[in-house]
């Protein structure tokens, strides 16, 4: 009986830091951590649109919130969560409807969500700042 313990077959430890995944796989983690820092953010947006909607004298300090470099950073990387979150999702939309399911497709709609999302939001970044 104990060499039927000893024999049988146990879990493989996989090292996650040293598993270097594909690119589509790095997107489909992209996607669920921007969708993550989304909800986490998303009360943080909703009150200070609230506090912006208050009176003239909570928009002011509002706006002194959002003028703030921190801030600022803040606000680029929620809008790059955005961005890539959106770009993903419409890939996701289009390969459940098996459009571009096959690999080389499917690796160069991963490149173009990874630079739409970036260059966008750079822009966003010029405008904002």
């Amino acid at each position: 009986m104990a060499d039927a313990a000893v024999k049988k077959k146990r879990p493989v430890y996989l090292d996650l830091v040293r598993i270097r995944l594909p690119l589509p796989g790095f997107v489909s983690i992209l996607h669920r951590i921007s969708g993550v820092i989304l909800f986490l953010f998303a009360f943080w947006l909703l009150a200070l649109l609230d506090a912006s909607l208050e009176s003239p004298e909570s928009y002011a300090q509002a706006r002194e919130t959002v003028g703030h470099p921190l801030a600022k950073l803040v606000l680029i990387g929620l809008g790059w969560a955005f961005l890539h979150h959106f770009c993903a999702g419409i890939r996701y939309l289009l390969l459940d409807m098996d459009i571009g399911v096959d690999l080389a497709t499917t690796r160069a709609s991963s490149w173009a969500v990874l630079a739409v999302s970036i260059v966008l939001t750079m822009l966003l970044g010029a405008w904002l700042w």
